[in-house]
Protein backbone atom coordinates (compact mmCIF):
# COMPACT_ATOMS: atom_id res chain seq x y z
CA UNK A 1 0.00 0.00 0.00
CA UNK A 2 1.04 3.54 -0.41
CA UNK A 3 2.44 5.32 2.23
CA UNK A 4 -0.25 8.46 1.80
CA UNK A 5 -3.54 6.60 2.18
CA UNK A 6 -6.69 6.95 3.60
CA UNK A 7 -8.80 5.66 6.93
CA UNK A 8 -11.76 5.28 7.97
CA UNK A 9 -13.05 7.23 10.90
CA UNK A 10 -11.86 4.53 13.05
CA UNK A 11 -8.35 4.21 11.28
CA UNK A 12 -8.91 1.48 9.28
CA UNK A 13 -7.24 1.97 5.95
CA UNK A 14 -9.75 2.31 2.95
CA UNK A 15 -8.13 -0.09 -0.14
CA UNK A 16 -10.29 2.73 -2.44
CA UNK A 17 -11.41 6.16 -1.96
CA UNK A 18 -12.08 7.52 -5.14
CA UNK A 19 -14.68 4.73 -6.72
CA UNK A 20 -17.91 3.02 -4.86
CA UNK A 21 -18.68 -0.62 -4.99
CA UNK A 22 -21.06 -1.70 -7.44
CA UNK A 23 -22.47 -5.10 -7.79
CA UNK A 24 -21.69 -5.42 -11.53
CA UNK A 25 -21.18 -3.19 -14.90
CA UNK A 26 -23.54 -0.14 -14.12
CA UNK A 27 -25.00 -2.11 -10.93
CA UNK A 28 -26.33 -0.89 -7.94
CA UNK A 29 -24.12 0.66 -5.31
CA UNK A 30 -24.54 -1.32 -2.09
CA UNK A 31 -25.07 0.28 1.40
CA UNK A 32 -23.04 -2.35 2.67
CA UNK A 33 -20.04 0.15 1.14
CA UNK A 34 -19.53 1.84 4.79
CA UNK A 35 -16.95 4.05 3.71
CA UNK A 36 -18.71 5.33 0.96
CA UNK A 37 -21.92 6.59 3.36
CA UNK A 38 -18.99 8.04 5.83
CA UNK A 39 -17.61 9.83 3.72
CA UNK A 40 -20.75 11.43 2.84
CA UNK A 41 -21.75 11.87 5.74
CA UNK A 42 -18.65 13.60 7.06
CA UNK A 43 -18.97 15.90 3.78
CA UNK A 44 -22.47 17.19 4.33
CA UNK A 45 -21.34 18.25 8.20
CA UNK A 46 -18.15 19.72 7.38
CA UNK A 47 -18.93 23.45 8.11
CA UNK A 48 -22.31 24.61 9.72
CA UNK A 49 -23.82 27.27 9.22
CA UNK A 50 -22.24 28.26 5.47
CA UNK A 51 -23.22 25.55 2.98
CA UNK A 52 -20.24 23.14 1.82
CA UNK A 53 -21.26 24.35 -1.47
CA UNK A 54 -24.07 26.69 -3.25
CA UNK A 55 -23.35 28.23 -0.20
CA UNK A 56 -24.02 32.01 -2.46
CA UNK A 57 -27.37 32.57 -3.56
CA UNK A 58 -30.59 33.99 -3.58
CA UNK A 59 -34.08 33.22 -4.79
CA UNK A 60 -37.88 34.06 -5.24
CA UNK A 61 -41.23 33.01 -4.71
CA UNK A 62 -43.82 32.26 -7.76
CA UNK A 63 -46.02 30.32 -9.28
CA UNK A 64 -46.21 27.04 -12.01
CA UNK A 65 -49.05 26.42 -14.15
CA UNK A 66 -49.50 23.33 -16.11
CA UNK A 67 -50.80 24.37 -19.41
CA UNK A 68 -50.45 21.23 -21.66
CA UNK A 69 -51.85 18.09 -21.38
CA UNK A 70 -49.03 15.12 -19.65
CA UNK A 71 -51.51 13.10 -18.14
CA UNK A 72 -50.60 9.81 -19.96
CA UNK A 73 -47.07 10.23 -18.43
CA UNK A 74 -47.80 11.31 -14.84
CA UNK A 75 -50.20 11.59 -12.56
CA UNK A 76 -48.82 13.95 -10.23
CA UNK A 77 -51.55 16.53 -9.32
CA UNK A 78 -48.99 19.71 -10.15
CA UNK A 79 -48.74 18.25 -13.37
CA UNK A 80 -52.20 18.15 -14.32
CA UNK A 81 -53.42 20.00 -17.56
CA UNK A 82 -54.56 23.34 -15.74
CA UNK A 83 -52.96 23.03 -12.29
CA UNK A 84 -51.38 26.08 -10.59
CA UNK A 85 -48.71 25.71 -7.76
CA UNK A 86 -46.68 27.60 -5.52
CA UNK A 87 -43.62 27.40 -6.18
CA UNK A 88 -39.92 28.84 -4.28
CA UNK A 89 -36.23 28.79 -6.59
CA UNK A 90 -33.11 29.36 -5.11
CA UNK A 91 -30.25 30.30 -7.67
CA UNK A 92 -26.76 29.66 -6.47
CA UNK A 93 -23.14 29.34 -7.35
CA UNK A 94 -20.99 26.25 -6.63
CA UNK A 95 -17.63 26.38 -5.49
CA UNK A 96 -17.35 30.42 -3.67
CA UNK A 97 -18.57 30.97 -0.13
CA UNK A 98 -21.32 33.62 0.82
CA UNK A 99 -19.50 36.71 0.24
CA UNK A 100 -18.29 35.76 -3.57
CA UNK A 101 -18.93 37.67 -6.45
CA UNK A 102 -22.21 36.38 -8.48
CA UNK A 103 -19.73 36.87 -11.72
CA UNK A 104 -16.88 34.28 -11.09
CA UNK A 105 -17.13 31.34 -13.71
CA UNK A 106 -18.92 28.50 -12.27
CA UNK A 107 -21.84 26.66 -12.77
CA UNK A 108 -25.57 27.55 -10.83
CA UNK A 109 -27.92 25.93 -8.79
CA UNK A 110 -31.48 25.78 -9.92
CA UNK A 111 -33.25 24.18 -6.72
CA UNK A 112 -37.08 24.56 -7.23
CA UNK A 113 -39.87 23.84 -4.27
CA UNK A 114 -43.24 22.96 -5.13
CA UNK A 115 -45.78 23.85 -2.56
CA UNK A 116 -48.14 20.82 -4.49
CA UNK A 117 -51.51 19.34 -2.60
CA UNK A 118 -49.85 16.08 -2.17
CA UNK A 119 -47.06 17.71 -0.37
CA UNK A 120 -43.99 19.62 -1.14
CA UNK A 121 -41.98 18.40 -3.92
CA UNK A 122 -38.29 19.53 -4.15
CA UNK A 123 -36.19 19.35 -7.87
CA UNK A 124 -32.49 19.83 -7.24
CA UNK A 125 -30.44 20.90 -10.90
CA UNK A 126 -27.65 23.37 -12.31
CA UNK A 127 -27.69 25.58 -15.50
CA UNK A 128 -26.02 22.60 -16.72
CA UNK A 129 -27.67 19.35 -18.76
CA UNK A 130 -24.84 17.41 -17.18
CA UNK A 131 -22.13 17.77 -14.43
CA UNK A 132 -18.57 16.99 -13.70
CA UNK A 133 -19.04 13.25 -11.91
CA UNK A 134 -21.23 10.10 -12.69
CA UNK A 135 -20.52 7.89 -9.24
CA UNK A 136 -21.73 10.15 -5.96
CA UNK A 137 -18.09 9.10 -4.01
CA UNK A 138 -16.39 11.67 -6.09
CA UNK A 139 -18.35 14.78 -5.45
CA UNK A 140 -16.26 15.29 -1.42
CA UNK A 141 -13.13 15.49 -3.86
CA UNK A 142 -14.61 17.26 -6.78
CA UNK A 143 -15.54 19.67 -4.16
CA UNK A 144 -12.47 20.02 -2.32
CA UNK A 145 -10.52 20.42 -5.55
CA UNK A 146 -12.65 23.82 -5.93
CA UNK A 147 -12.22 25.46 -2.84
CA UNK A 148 -9.22 26.56 -0.95
CA UNK A 149 -5.75 24.75 -0.38
CA UNK A 150 -4.90 23.81 3.18
CA UNK A 151 -2.01 25.44 3.49
CA UNK A 152 -2.30 29.09 1.50
CA UNK A 153 -5.67 28.79 1.80
CA UNK A 154 -5.95 30.00 -1.79
CA UNK A 155 -7.96 28.31 -4.45
CA UNK A 156 -5.70 26.87 -6.72
CA UNK A 157 -6.51 26.09 -10.28
CA UNK A 158 -3.57 23.00 -10.76
CA UNK A 159 -5.72 21.44 -7.96
CA UNK A 160 -9.05 21.46 -9.92
CA UNK A 161 -7.66 20.68 -13.46
CA UNK A 162 -5.81 17.67 -11.55
CA UNK A 163 -9.33 16.29 -10.47
CA UNK A 164 -10.77 17.15 -14.24
CA UNK A 165 -7.90 15.54 -15.85
CA UNK A 166 -7.88 12.56 -13.55
CA UNK A 167 -11.65 12.13 -14.10
CA UNK A 168 -11.92 12.00 -17.88
CA UNK A 169 -15.76 11.76 -17.63
CA UNK A 170 -15.76 15.89 -16.42
CA UNK A 171 -14.87 16.82 -19.72
CA UNK A 172 -18.82 17.25 -21.10
CA UNK A 173 -19.46 19.84 -18.32
CA UNK A 174 -15.68 21.72 -18.37
CA UNK A 175 -16.81 22.64 -22.05
CA UNK A 176 -19.93 23.89 -20.43
CA UNK A 177 -18.38 25.57 -17.91
CA UNK A 178 -15.72 27.07 -20.05
CA UNK A 179 -17.87 28.31 -22.59
CA UNK A 180 -20.50 31.26 -22.67
CA UNK A 181 -22.81 29.48 -19.81
CA UNK A 182 -19.92 29.57 -17.51
CA UNK A 183 -20.80 33.09 -17.05
CA UNK A 184 -24.62 34.40 -17.19
CA UNK A 185 -25.32 37.74 -17.41
CA UNK A 186 -28.27 36.88 -14.99
CA UNK A 187 -30.00 34.30 -13.24
CA UNK A 188 -32.92 35.49 -15.36
CA UNK A 189 -31.11 35.02 -18.55
CA UNK A 190 -30.33 31.34 -17.98
CA UNK A 191 -31.97 27.68 -18.49
CA UNK A 192 -32.79 25.26 -15.89
CA UNK A 193 -32.03 21.71 -15.94
CA UNK A 194 -33.25 18.70 -13.60
CA UNK A 195 -29.87 17.10 -15.14
CA UNK A 196 -30.58 13.62 -13.58
CA UNK A 197 -33.21 10.83 -15.06
CA UNK A 198 -36.43 10.74 -13.19
CA UNK A 199 -39.46 8.54 -13.39
CA UNK A 200 -43.02 9.89 -13.70
CA UNK A 201 -45.93 6.97 -13.14
CA UNK A 202 -49.33 8.10 -14.57
CA UNK A 203 -52.77 6.36 -13.72
CA UNK A 204 -52.75 3.06 -15.02
CA UNK A 205 -49.13 2.44 -13.69
CA UNK A 206 -46.76 2.63 -16.84
CA UNK A 207 -43.51 4.25 -15.93
CA UNK A 208 -41.62 6.82 -17.80
CA UNK A 209 -38.24 8.13 -17.59
CA UNK A 210 -38.11 11.78 -17.71
CA UNK A 211 -35.48 14.45 -18.31
CA UNK A 212 -36.61 18.54 -16.95
CA UNK A 213 -35.71 21.36 -18.86
CA UNK A 214 -36.49 24.35 -17.85
CA UNK A 215 -36.10 27.61 -20.85
CA UNK A 216 -36.10 31.13 -19.88
CA UNK A 217 -38.15 33.31 -21.88
CA UNK A 218 -35.73 36.14 -21.10
CA UNK A 219 -33.45 34.64 -23.69
CA UNK A 220 -30.09 33.71 -22.90
CA UNK A 221 -27.56 36.81 -22.18
CA UNK A 222 -24.01 36.17 -20.92
CA UNK A 223 -20.85 38.32 -19.19
CA UNK A 224 -17.26 38.72 -21.62
CA UNK A 225 -14.60 37.83 -18.92
CA UNK A 226 -13.72 40.89 -19.28
CA UNK A 227 -17.63 42.22 -17.75
CA UNK A 228 -17.28 39.23 -15.41
CA UNK A 229 -14.23 40.63 -13.53
CA UNK A 230 -15.76 44.11 -13.95
CA UNK A 231 -18.42 43.43 -12.02
CA UNK A 232 -16.73 40.91 -9.27
CA UNK A 233 -15.25 44.17 -8.14
CA UNK A 234 -18.42 46.82 -8.35
CA UNK A 235 -21.01 44.55 -7.45
CA UNK A 236 -20.48 41.52 -6.34
CA UNK A 237 -24.07 40.78 -5.70
CA UNK A 238 -24.92 41.52 -9.23
CA UNK A 239 -27.41 38.54 -10.20
CA UNK A 240 -28.82 38.76 -6.76
CA UNK A 241 -29.49 42.58 -7.38
CA UNK A 242 -30.97 42.31 -10.76
CA UNK A 243 -33.57 39.49 -9.57
CA UNK A 244 -35.02 41.53 -6.58
CA UNK A 245 -35.19 44.74 -8.69
CA UNK A 246 -36.45 42.78 -11.90
CA UNK A 247 -39.69 41.69 -9.83
CA UNK A 248 -39.97 44.64 -7.40
CA UNK A 249 -40.70 46.47 -10.48
CA UNK A 250 -43.36 43.71 -11.97
CA UNK A 251 -41.03 42.58 -14.59
CA UNK A 252 -41.37 39.28 -13.32
CA UNK A 253 -39.17 36.34 -15.32
CA UNK A 254 -40.48 33.01 -16.61
CA UNK A 255 -39.25 29.77 -18.12
CA UNK A 256 -40.75 27.26 -19.79
CA UNK A 257 -40.98 23.48 -18.61
CA UNK A 258 -40.51 21.14 -20.91
CA UNK A 259 -39.07 17.17 -20.81
CA UNK A 260 -37.85 14.44 -22.58
CA UNK A 261 -39.87 11.72 -22.19
CA UNK A 262 -38.37 7.80 -22.60
CA UNK A 263 -40.65 4.89 -22.68
CA UNK A 264 -39.45 2.35 -19.49
CA UNK A 265 -38.42 -0.40 -21.32
CA UNK A 266 -36.27 1.83 -24.26
CA UNK A 267 -33.93 2.34 -20.96
CA UNK A 268 -32.16 -1.09 -21.03
CA UNK A 269 -30.85 -1.51 -24.66
CA UNK A 270 -30.80 1.87 -25.11
CA UNK A 271 -26.74 2.99 -27.00
CA UNK A 272 -25.61 4.67 -24.01
CA UNK A 273 -26.71 4.69 -20.46
CA UNK A 274 -29.60 7.11 -20.09
CA UNK A 275 -28.58 7.67 -16.25
CA UNK A 276 -25.26 9.21 -17.05
CA UNK A 277 -25.03 12.49 -15.31
CA UNK A 278 -22.25 13.08 -17.38
CA UNK A 279 -24.38 12.99 -20.57
CA UNK A 280 -27.53 14.05 -22.32
CA UNK A 281 -30.69 12.63 -24.54
CA UNK A 282 -30.14 13.16 -28.09
CA UNK A 283 -33.73 15.52 -28.78
CA UNK A 284 -33.99 13.44 -32.05
CA UNK A 285 -34.44 10.70 -30.21
CA UNK A 286 -36.50 12.27 -27.37
CA UNK A 287 -37.91 15.58 -28.52
CA UNK A 288 -38.75 18.38 -26.22
CA UNK A 289 -42.35 18.24 -24.56
CA UNK A 290 -44.05 21.43 -23.34
CA UNK A 291 -45.36 20.89 -20.41
CA UNK A 292 -46.06 24.56 -18.66
CA UNK A 293 -44.52 28.00 -17.17
CA UNK A 294 -42.64 28.93 -14.20
CA UNK A 295 -42.90 32.19 -13.04
CA UNK A 296 -40.90 33.97 -10.42
CA UNK A 297 -43.92 37.26 -8.90
CA UNK A 298 -42.50 37.72 -5.39
CA UNK A 299 -39.55 38.70 -3.27
CA UNK A 300 -38.70 37.46 -0.03
CA UNK A 301 -39.82 39.29 3.33
CA UNK A 302 -36.82 37.62 5.19
CA UNK A 303 -34.16 36.79 3.11
CA UNK A 304 -32.70 34.58 5.82
CA UNK A 305 -35.44 32.50 6.71
CA UNK A 306 -36.91 32.21 3.63
CA UNK A 307 -34.25 31.64 1.21
CA UNK A 308 -30.85 30.89 2.99
CA UNK A 309 -32.55 28.59 4.95
CA UNK A 310 -34.60 26.42 2.76
CA UNK A 311 -34.00 23.16 2.41
CA UNK A 312 -34.37 20.67 -0.36
CA UNK A 313 -34.55 17.29 0.30
CA UNK A 314 -34.59 15.07 -2.38
CA UNK A 315 -35.23 11.42 -0.77
CA UNK A 316 -39.05 12.10 -0.04
CA UNK A 317 -40.91 9.10 -1.90
CA UNK A 318 -44.22 9.58 -3.20
CA UNK A 319 -46.45 7.23 -6.32
CA UNK A 320 -46.25 9.41 -9.24
CA UNK A 321 -42.77 10.41 -9.31
CA UNK A 322 -39.70 8.56 -8.35
CA UNK A 323 -36.32 8.99 -8.57
CA UNK A 324 -34.48 7.65 -11.61
CA UNK A 325 -31.49 4.78 -10.94
CA UNK A 326 -29.04 7.91 -10.63
CA UNK A 327 -25.33 7.21 -9.35
CA UNK A 328 -24.14 10.09 -8.95
CA UNK A 329 -25.74 11.82 -5.27
CA UNK A 330 -27.96 9.81 -4.64
CA UNK A 331 -26.90 5.78 -6.48
CA UNK A 332 -29.29 3.05 -6.96
CA UNK A 333 -29.71 0.51 -9.27
CA UNK A 334 -29.20 0.51 -13.14
CA UNK A 335 -31.29 -2.49 -12.90
CA UNK A 336 -34.23 -1.43 -10.19
CA UNK A 337 -35.59 1.95 -10.30
CA UNK A 338 -36.05 3.57 -6.92
CA UNK A 339 -38.56 6.79 -5.60
CA UNK A 340 -37.03 10.02 -6.87
CA UNK A 341 -37.98 13.47 -7.73
CA UNK A 342 -39.50 13.84 -4.50
CA UNK A 343 -40.82 16.28 -1.96
CA UNK A 344 -38.92 18.37 0.47
CA UNK A 345 -39.34 20.22 3.31
CA UNK A 346 -38.04 24.04 4.56
CA UNK A 347 -38.18 25.52 7.78
CA UNK A 348 -41.09 27.66 6.53
CA UNK A 349 -44.34 26.73 7.36
CA UNK A 350 -45.30 24.45 4.09
CA UNK A 351 -47.83 21.53 3.47
CA UNK A 352 -47.08 17.77 4.01
CA UNK A 353 -47.90 14.56 3.28
CA UNK A 354 -47.67 11.39 5.25
CA UNK A 355 -45.65 8.61 4.51
CA UNK A 356 -42.54 10.26 3.42
CA UNK A 357 -39.18 8.86 4.43
CA UNK A 358 -36.75 11.70 6.49
CA UNK A 359 -33.41 10.98 4.62
CA UNK A 360 -30.53 12.80 3.55
CA UNK A 361 -31.17 16.52 2.73
CA UNK A 362 -29.35 18.21 -0.32
CA UNK A 363 -26.81 20.65 -0.08
CA UNK A 364 -28.81 23.62 -2.03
Amino acid sequence: MNANFSTTQSGAPVIDDGHSSVMGRDGAIPLTDHYLIEKLAQFNRERVPERVVHAKGGGAFGVFETTEDVSMFTKAALFQQGATTETLLRFSSVAGEQGSPDTWRDPRGFALKFYTPEGNYDLVGNNTPVFFIRDGIKFPDFIHSQKRLPGTNLRDADMQWDFWTLSPESAHQVTWLMGDRGLPNSWRTMNGYGSHTYMWINEAGEKFWVKYHFKSNQGHEVLSVDEAEALAGSDADHHLRDLSENIAKGNHPSWDLKVQIMPYHDAKDYRFNPFDLTKVWPQADYPLIPVGKLTLNRNPENYFSQIETAIQRTTSRRSSRRRSRRRTLFPASRRAPTACCRPGSSPTPTRTATGWEPTMRSSR
